[in-house]
C-alpha cells in the first residue's frame, strides 16, 4: 500500500490540491453571493450578523478553508451549514450581543379593542374560539399581572392584582369579548364600524374586488366569500358584503362580454393570425385523466390573445379527434375566411393532425411545439444511450438500498439535516412508472443523489455501515459504487446534459422565439452538446445520431424559409450588403425554402415569387434598415439583449420591401408564427374545478367564463407564469442559500474527485 504522504513534486497531489483550493474559492464565492443577496432582502435573516471569510495557509498564501465570523462577538466557527450556525449561536443565545440588540420588548399584553382609537397590531394576543362580534373588539384574555405596567387601561371588568379566572374557563373569555363589546356600543353609540365611503368609491372597490376574484380563477372558491373572517374585513373597510349569487350571475356575465368584445375586436383589426393550443397530455387534473386543451390567438403585432379551453375525454386522444378540434376552433376565430388563419402550433403529440390539416389546406403553416421538441430529447437519449441506461440503474439500486434498508436510511437521515439541514428520503420514481416515457421522475432522484454526495460518503464511512458491508454484498456494492470516482463522473455527465438541455427549454418558454430563429437554436443546441461530449470524454457519434434524429422529427420546411426571409438574421457581406443567410442552409433546406414559397403563393403568382426570390438573394435590404432590424437593447427585467423592435422585421416588409409584392406576401404571413404553443397556464385549481363542472351545463359555461377573464387579463400583462410555481419559489426563498452554496457540489465534479480521494486516503 502506498503511503498516504508525498513529496509536493507528486503531480497527483498537486492535482488535488489545486481541486481542493477550487473548491475552497467556490464555496466563498458562493457565501458572498449568499450574503449579497440577503443584504439586499432576498436571503436569510442572519446573514447580517454572519461574515465568510477565506482562510489561508501561512506557508503558502493559498486558501485553505472558508470559515464564518460572528460581527457581533467575533466568533468564528465552520461555514459548512450557516443556517445551523444561526441557530445555535444567534437564536439559543451564545452570542451575548445579539440577545441584548434584538430582543424585542414584547413583554407588554395589548388592551382591550374598547380602550383604544383602533385595533392594536400585536402577536401575543388570544383569540377567543367564539365567532362573531368578538372580531370587532377583543376580550382581556391575558393575566392582570401585565395590567400594571400601563397606566390607561380602564376595562371595569378585570379584577386588580389577580389572574382573570372565570368559572366557566376558557369558554367564557368569548362572552367576555361580546360583553366589553355592549360596552363600547353603549359608550360610543354614534361609532361607525369602519370608513365611511361613498357610492362611487364602493362600486370601485367591488369591481377590483370581483376583477381579482375571476382572475385568480379557481385558488378562492365562492364558498370562501362567507367566511366571517372575509366578511368582518369587508365591515371593517366599509364595504358591503359580496354576494355569491351575484358574482356568479350578471356581474360575471357582464365582464365576460367585456373581455369578449375586446378579443373579438382585436381579431377583426388583423389581417391573419396563427392559432396556438396545447393541453393535449395529460395533466392529471381529473379523476378521468381528462385533458383541458387551450386555445389561443397569436396577432401579427405580437400580442395573444386567449379563445377557448376544451374539455377532451379520458385518455390518449385520438389525431383524427384531435383534428376535429382543431379545425373546429379554426372555423370559429375565422368563420368564412378561413385563409386568414396562417396555421397552427401546437403540442408535438399531435404532429400528425397537424401534417393531415396542412395537407388538406395548402396556405396553412402547422408546426409543433420547440419547447416539446427539446424536452423530448431528454427522453430520447434516455430510451437510445448506454450512458443514461447505466446511470439510471446505478442509482436505482443506490437509493432503493438507502431508503429501504432501515439501519442505512437512519444513518442517512442523521447525516443529511447535519450537512443539509433538513431530513427526507431519496426521490425514486413510482414502481409504475415508465422511466423511458417520463424521465422527470428519473431527473429528480439523479438530482437528489448528486447534492447527496457528502451525505453518501459520511455513510459509508459510519461503522454501522462498516459492520453490514462484511456480511451484505448489496451494501458492499454501494459502497464500491458511491466511493467510485467513474460513477459520479457518469452521474454528472448525464445530470449536465439534462440541465442543458432543460434550461434550453425553459429559455425558449420564457422568450418565446419566432419561427425563424428555430435553425439557430438547434444549431447552438448541437454546440453545445458537443461540448459536453469533450468535458466528459463522450463519444461523439451516438450523441450526434440522437440530436439529429430528434431535429429531424421536429424540422419543418417554414423553419428555412423563415430563417432566409427574416431581415433579422440577415448576414453583412465583404462589400457591405445585408444578405439572406443562404450558406447557412444545406442543400436540402434550399430546396424546402423554394418548395414553401411555391406552395404558399397563388399558382398564378409563384414564378413570380422565386424570381423576387433570387433578387432578395442577391441584393437583401439597405444596411442602415437591415441594422435597425438588429439593433438590441438591454431588458431591464432579465439583463439579456433582446430586440429593440420586435416588430420592425414584419414592418420593413411592409413599407421599404413594398417592391416584392408577392415574396412580401409570403414573408409578412411566415415570419411572425410562434414557434411555441404555450400561453396562458392554467394552475391546478383552475383545471380541477373546471373538470368538476363538467358534466353540468350551467357550471360549465360560468367555469369557461371565468378561465376566459382570468386568460384574458394574465395575457395583456404578458404574464406566462403558474401561480403554483410563484408560490413554490416564495417558499423555497427562506433556504435559497442552502440551495445556491450546494451548487457548488452539485455543479462541480472536481469536488465529487476530492471526496473520493479522501475517502481512498482514510482507507490507506
Amino acid at each position: 500500500m502506498a503511503s498516504t504522504s508525498s513529496t509536493p513534486s507528486d503531480p497527483s497531489i498537486s492535482l488535488h490540491e489545486d481541486t481542493a483550493i477550487r473548491a475552497v474559492n467556490k464555496r466563498y464565492e458562493g457565501l458572498i453571493t449568499v450574503k449579497t443577496k440577503a443584504i439586499k432582502g432576498k436571503g436569510a435573516w442572519y446573514w447580517a450578523h454572519l461574515e465568510p471569510i477565506l482562510i489561508k495557509n501561512p506557508d503558502t498564501n493559498l486558501p485553505k478553508a472558508v470559515k464564518l465570523k460572528c460581527c457581533l462577538c467575533e466568533a468564528v466557527f465552520s461555514a459548512s451549514n450557516p443556517s445551523r450556525t444561526a441557530t445555535e449561536h444567534l437564536k439559543k443565545g451564545t452570542c451575548s450581543n445579539f440577545v441584548s440588540v434584538s430582543r424585542p420588548n414584547s413583554a407588554i399584553s395589548p388592551l382591550p379593542i374598547s380602550s383604544l382609537p383602533s385595533p392594536p397590531s400585536n402577536n401575543h394576543r388570544k383569540r377567543s374560539s367564539q365567532m362573531g362580534t368578538a372580531l370587532k373588539s377583543l376580550a382581556l384574555v391575558e393575566s392582570n399581572k401585565y395590567c400594571d405596567q400601563v397606566g390607561y387601561f380602564n376595562s371595569g371588568f378585570t379584577p386588580k392584582g389577580h389572574d382573570l379566572v372565570l368559572s366557566g374557563g376558557k369558554e367564557d373569555l368569548g362572552a367576555l369579548a361580546m360583553l366589553e363589546d355592549s360596552v363600547k356600543r353603549l359608550k360610543s353609540p354614534k361609532a361607525s364600524p369602519g370608513p365611511l365611503l361613498n357610492k362611487e368609491q364602493v362600486d370601485s372597490a367591488l369591481e377590483l374586488l370581483s376583477d381579482w376574484f375571476y382572475e385568480v380563477c379557481g385558488s378562492v372558491s365562492y364558498s370562501s366569500l362567507d367566511h366571517p373572517k372575509f366578511r368582518a374585513f369587508l365591515n371593517q373597510v366599509g364595504l358591503p358584503c359580496l354576494s355569491r349569487r351575484g358574482l356568479s350571475g350578471a356581474r360575471l356575465d357582464n365582464r365576460f362580454h367585456e373581455a369578449k368584445s375586446e378579443v373579438e375586436a382585436r381579431i377583426r383589426d388583423a389581417m391573419f393570425f396563427q392559432v396556438a393550443c396545447n393541453g393535449w397530455k395529460s395533466n392529471n387534473c381529473c379523476s378521468g385523466e381528462d385533458n383541458l386543451v387551450k386555445f389561443s390567438v397569436n396577432l401579427p403585432n405580437g400580442t395573444i390573445l386567449y379563445h377557448k379551453a376544451v374539455l377532451t375525454g379520458g385518455g390518449s386522444v385520438s389525431s383524427k379527434y384531435a383534428e376535429e378540434i382543431m379545425w373546429e376552433a379554426v372555423t370559429g376565430i375565422c368563420g368564412s375566411g378561413l385563409q386568414r388563419c396562417v396555421g397552427i402550433v401546437s403540442d408535438e403529440y399531435k404532429a400528425e393532425a397537424l401534417r393531415n390539416l396542412e395537407i388538406q389546406y395548402q396556405w396553412m403553416v402547422n408546426l409543433s411545439c420547440q419547447v416539446q421538441g427539446f424536452t423530448s430529447l431528454i427522453k430520447d437519449f434516455s430510451k437510445e444511450h448506454q450512458l443514461f441506461k447505466t446511470v439510471t440503474e446505478n442509482c436505482l439500486k443506490l437509493a432503493n438500498f438507502v431508503n429501504n434498508t432501515s439501519q442505512v436510511r437512519n444513518s442517512f437521515q442523521k447525516y443529511r439535516m447535519q450537512e443539509l439541514d433538513y431530513t427526507g428520503l431519496l426521490r425514486v420514481p413510482w414502481c409504475k412508472c415508465d422511466c423511458v416515457k417520463d424521465f422527470a421522475p428519473v431527473s429528480a432522484m439523479l438530482e437528489d443523489v448528486l447534492s447527496c454526495a457528502r451525505v453518501l460518503q459520511m455513510v459509508i464511512l459510519d461503522e454501522s455501515y462498516k459492520l453490514m458491508s462484511v456480511e451484505d454484498p448489496v451494501a458492499r456494492e454501494v459502497s464500491g459504487m458511491i466511493q467510485s470516482e467513474a460513477f459520479w463522473n457518469e452521474l454528472e455527465a448525464v445530470y449536465s446534459l439534462m440541465k442543458l438541455i432543460r434550461g434550453m427549454a425553459q429559455e425558449i418558454e420564457a422568450e418565446r422565439p419566432l419561427i425563424g430563429h428555430c435553425l439557430p437554436l438547434w444549431q447552438e443546441l448541437k454546440a453545445k452538446v458537443k461540448e459536453w461530449c469533450a468535458r466528459f470524454n463522450i463519444a461523439e457519434g451516438q450523441v450526434e445520431k440522437i440530436v439529429e434524429k430528434r431535429f429531424r422529427k421536429n424540422y419543418h420546411p417554414a423553419w428555412s424559409a423563415a430563417f432566409i426571409l427574416d431581415p433579422r438574421y440577415l448576414m453583412r457581406d465583404t462589400s457591405g450588403k445585408y444578405l439572406p443567410p443562404f450558406k447557412c442552409l444545406t442543400h436540402e433546406q434550399e430546396k424546402d425554402v423554394d418548395k414553401l414559397i411555391t406552395r404558399l403563393a397563388s399558382r398564378e403568382e409563384a414564378h413570380v415569387a422565386l424570381m423576387e426570390l433570387m433578387k432578395w438573394r442577391s441584393d437583401g435590404l439597405d444596411p442602415l434598415y437591415a441594422q435597425a432590424v438588429q439593433v438590441k437593447q438591454r431588458d431591464p427585467l432579465t439583463g439579456k439583449m433582446k430586440i429593440a423592435n420586435p416588430q420592425g422585421s414584419r414592418l420593413v416588409w411592409e413599407t421599404c420591401l413594398s417592391d416584392y409584392k408577392t415574396l412580401g406576401k409570403v414573408a409578412v404571413r411566415l415570419i411572425f408564427l410562434h414557434a411555441t404553443s404555450s400561453g396562458f397556464k392554467c394552475n391546478w385549481s383552475c383545471m380541477k374545478w373546471f373538470c368538476i363542472h363538467r358534466n353540468s351545463r350551467v357550471g360549465l359555461e360560468r367555469a369557461q367564463k371565468m378561465i376566459f377573464i382570468a386568460a384574458h387579463a394574465k395575457l395583456e400583462r404578458r404574464d406566462f407564469s403558474n401561480e403554483e410555481e410563484k408560490d413554490g419559489e416564495l417558499f423555497r426563498m427562506a433556504g435559497c442559500e442552502d440551495d445556491m452554496l450546494n451548487e457548488v457540489f452539485v455543479e462541480a465534479p472536481s469536488v465529487h474527485v476530492v471526496c473520493v480521494e479522501a475517502l481512498r486516503r482514510r482507507h490507506c
